[in-house]
């Protein structure tokens, strides 16, 4: 994947998450307890774009923080 895009869709995870009010160790552990094998390491990376981000668990990000798919892979800063 192309790592503009990887860092553009990791700021996204990292604004949506502080917008929700939650910390990486907590989207980690939610993360966990939903079956993805994840650090908050490893969250901490994937919102600077030097990890992947897997589908499972972007699927299991929307629900956890409660957004879109749209905002999660927007590439507008303004949404």
């Amino acid at each position: 994947m192309n790592g503009t895009i990887e860092k553009a869709i990791g700021q996204n995870i990292r604004r949506l998450r502080e917008r929700a009010g939650v910390t990486q160790d907590y989207l980690a552990t939610k993360l966990q307890l939903n079956g993805c094998d994840i650090t908050r390491s490893a969250v901490a990376k994937i919102e600077v774009g030097q990890r992947h981000v897997y589908p499972d668990e972007i699927m299991l990000i929307k629900q956890i923080l409660n957004v879109t798919y749209e905002e999660i892979f927007s590439l507008d800063r303004t949404v």
